[in-house]
């Protein structure tokens, strides 16, 4: 297990990579943890207001990705200043990215259903980072053996393949297999073989002349939108909270 560390992790300089994501991933979680029980008016905590205006945390995570950022670039991938950096990075990134909504519509959506955007993009930004982490990095290991340059090398085809896989999904209007599928080539194959949703742009480009495919395409997405709509937004309102009714 060291030795793994150390070769695919601390040697190639994935260190502060690592540092960032379990930054971002945690502060995420504390955030939506504590919002929601300012929602229901639990515990100690509570907004913070200057002069009557209510401070997002996104102003904080703003100013701490601008220097974590800085102080990663400036760190280089080694030492305790690039571990710092990256965790003050992650931090903003994940204090940024959990009011992503807000930044899209300019409107304070936090907890109504446009809200969910922001859950969207923290999974997204999640699973394409744990994706670069994951994978066994070709360059900058010292001493790689011929068969682990094979390995390596296959490891880099099957991920672009399945990133071309999880393209095609959602171009298919399959965002969530898409996000999924970023991390289990399975799934990715299987959004990009499926029908289109009726509304995507690959249904407006390639069905357009098909209305027999486009007949089964909103019969599909009917059938599944009633059997998953239910369980689906039970998932999403534990994850981000139930949305305020209209």
């Amino acid at each position: 297990m060291g030795d793994w560390w150390h070769r695919n992790i601390v040697e190639p300089g994935k260190l502060p990579l690592l540092l960032a994501l379990s930054a971002f991933v945690l502060t995420f979680v504390i955030t939506r943890t504590i919002t929601r029980l300012i929602r229901a008016g639990r515990g100690p905590f509570g907004n913070v207001s200057a002069g009557g205006l209510h401070i997002h945390h996104v102003v904080p995570g703003v100013a701490l990705t601008v220097i974590g950022g800085f102080g990663a670039v400036a760190g280089g991938r080694h030492g305790f200043g690039s571990a710092a950096a990256a965790v003050l990075f992650g931090i903003g990134v994940g204090l940024v990215l959990d009011e992503f909504a807000l930044i899209l519509y300019l409107d304070d959506v936090y907890w109504t259903e446009a809200g969910r955007k922001s859950v969207e993009a923290v999974v997204l930004t999640a699973a394409l980072v744990g994706l670069v982490l994951a994978g066994f990095s070709p360059f900058g290991v010292d001493n790689v053996s011929q068969d682990e340059l094979q390995d390596r090398a296959g490891v880099i085809t099957t991920v672009a393949g399945n990133f071309l896989f999880a393209l095609v999904a959602l171009g298919k209007g399959k965002a969530r297999l898409a996000v999924l599928g970023a991390i289990v080539p399975v799934v990715a194959l299987v959004g990009a073989v499926r029908l289109a949703r009726p509304d995507s742009p690959w249904a407006r480009r390639f069905y357009s002349r098909r209305p027999r495919a486009r007949a089964r395409a909103r019969l599909r997405a009917y059938h599944h939108d009633r059997r998953w709509s239910g369980p689906r937004r039970a998932f999403q309102d534990w994850i981000a909270g139930r949305p305020d009714p209209e």
